[in-house]
């Protein structure tokens, strides 16, 4: 079963099984403390919610503007700020469990282990699209055996790629049109085979 699967049938049961866990923790709340303080520790969650959303979003525009001011690249800002937008997001959801996540996503203190698990699950889905893509073999960096093993011979296209072997993927044929070397006719760009 590959990874894209895998991660459809994650979300289908999350969004199967999260609102019914959220139902039967709202009903276990409600049966220890009863009906209206439930309700009211609703309220108060999503007020507190949306008082920390509207903090943390000014202090991450902040430190964004200061990173793009400086000429560096905003990219921990920017993950900030969505994973605030996320927060908020789970917050606005009805229920404690959802509130947690999106608490754990906008405090300050835990935002740094959300960034780090973030990073790293997108890191993992744009690297399995890039390789599944028709340009795969361009972004892989790594060989199996059999790839290293089993790919050409010396003179064949892509021999002497990094990493040893033959570059996995596809040849495509062409030549390559030189519009920036001096070239000794009038009649146009040199043209050299490849």
């Amino acid at each position: 079963m590959n990874e894209a699967m895998m991660l459809r049938i994650g979300l289908f049961l999350a969004f199967l099984v999260v609102p019914v866990l959220e139902i039967w923790f709202l009903i276990r709340v409600g049966t220890v403390i009863g009906g209206w303080q439930t309700v009211a520790l609703l309220i108060a969650d999503s007020l507190l919610g949306a008082w920390l959303v509207r903090r943390e979003g000014r202090r991450a525009w902040a430190a964004l503007r200061t990173a793009v001011q400086s000429g560096r690249m905003p990219d921990r800002e920017l993950a900030d700020g969505a994973l605030i937008v996320a927060g908020g997001a789970l917050l606005l959801t009805p229920g404690f469990l959802s509130d947690v996540a999106g608490f754990f996503m906008i405090l300050p203190f835990t935002r740094p282990i959300a960034r780090r698990a973030a990073s790293w699950f997108f890191g993992r889905r744009v690297r399995a699209l890039a390789q599944s893509s028709p340009y795969g073999p361009l972004f892989t960096t790594e060989f199996t055996a059999g790839s290293a093993a089993g790919g050409g011979s010396a003179g064949a296209p892509g021999a002497g790629y990094a990493g040893g072997g033959s570059r996995p993927g596809r040849v495509v044929h062409g030549e390559v049109i030189d519009t920036d070397a001096p070239h000794d006719d009038v009649s146009g760009p040199r043209r050299r085979d490849g």
